[in-house]
């Protein structure tokens, strides 16, 4: 298909096209995991088409949200490995967009980076796909742009967009949320993929011994904890919505528990939580000892352990947790809803 094209000029200025398309020829091993009945094409065309299955759904209405997965593609840089954060990048989509009761039903990438390396490009595009397989949605397209110039030879940038689809009647908007509900956690699998810039400060990390901190961190090293791929809650969570009320659900990212868990509340209710019940994970009592950052910021700036809240009427709280840690999450009571403006009222 690409036998003829190419350009000298366009390489000499630091674009090699014929390397973008060996990236497309690698990486579609990778996309073909992700199909399911609504891809209407293959990878390559100039826009991705999806069919959609509108079966039992009487006014549909689509969300659509997009992210990247920040400073912490650093991370991925320094220890040479690409093939997770891809994970990341579908996470903070999907994850958004299950908040409004939305099913994902496509994802598209894209990745900036300074030099097109093929087998890098494919590397990272394959945690796409993962995240996509985690996720149940389909990987219909993306965009890979080599930016010589202005970024440099080994740097890359990776964001993407999703979009999902759920009944009109079925949004979750918060009004039903009332004093006396119960709000459960759903556990992260660490950092996620918010606040690294300020991690990054903490270890110093471009010049960090990134095999320590093993005995804090059961044994893996500061290296592995940080680049362990953010939680895709979206088939527990479905799974949940089939068989209880889900009132309001908050993705935990940056602000942490101050500014995202009052997003999914309405005025005059407030989430009443006790840090005793918050089951801090080992890297963020590291992260505030080696920082000496006060506990105030820790809740305002990650999710301490905590990757997704999820708001149930009292009396669906221990289906909601038999559902939830059946569906392989970890699951436990975190606080309940009380009358108050505060929005988040830790003790």
């Amino acid at each position: 298909m690409h036998n003829k094209s190419m350009s000298e000029s366009y390489a000499a200025a630091g674009v090699d096209i014929t390397a973008g398309y060996k990236s497309v020829e690698l990486m579609k091993k990778h996309i073909a995991r992700t199909k399911n009945e609504g891809c209407l094409d293959d990878v390559g065309g100039f826009g991705g088409c999806f069919g959609l299955d509108l079966t039992g759904i009487s006014e549909p209405v689509l969300v659509a949200g997009t992210d990247g997965c920040g400073t912490k593609v650093k991370l991925a840089q320094l220890l040479d490995k690409h093939d997770t954060i891809g994970i990341d990048a579908v996470a903070m989509c999907v994850n958004d967009i299950i908040c409004c009761g939305a099913k994902p039903l496509f994802f598209l990438d894209y990745i900036a980076c300074g030099k097109n390396y093929p087998e890098k490009i494919a590397s990272i595009v394959g945690g796409v796909a993962e995240g996509c397989v985690q996720a149940g949605c389909a990987l219909i397209g993306g965009e890979t742009a080599e930016h010589p110039g202005l970024m440099p030879e080994n740097d890359y940038d990776l964001a993407g967009y999703c979009t999902g689809i759920v009944d009109k009647s079925k949004i979750l908007d918060n009004s039903k949320v009332a004093e006396g509900d119960v709000i459960i956690a759903l556990a992260s699998t660490g950092v996620h993929s918010n606040g690294f810039s300020l991690v990054r400060k903490v270890f110093d990390i471009e010049s960090a011994d990134l095999s320590a901190y093993t005995e804090e961190l059961g044994g893996k090293t500061l290296g592995e904890t940080l680049l362990t791929p953010t939680k895709i809650y979206v088939k527990s969570m479905l799974a949940l919505m089939k068989e209880v009320e889900v009132k309001a659900v908050s993705h935990i990212t940056g602000g942490g528990f101050y500014e995202n868990i009052p997003r999914s509340l309405p005025k005059g209710c407030s989430a009443k939580i006790k840090k005793s019940d918050v089951r801090v994970l080992p890297i963020f009592s590291l992260i505030e000892k080696v920082g000496n950052i006060p506990e105030r910021d820790m809740y305002n700036t990650f999710n301490m352990g905590v990757g997704m809240s999820v708001v149930v009427a009292k009396e669906d709280a221990e289906k909601a947790l038999e559902i939830l840690n059946a569906n392989g999450e970890t699951a436990y009571r975190l606080g309940e809803i009380v009358r108050s403006d505060e929005g988040v009222i830790l003790e």
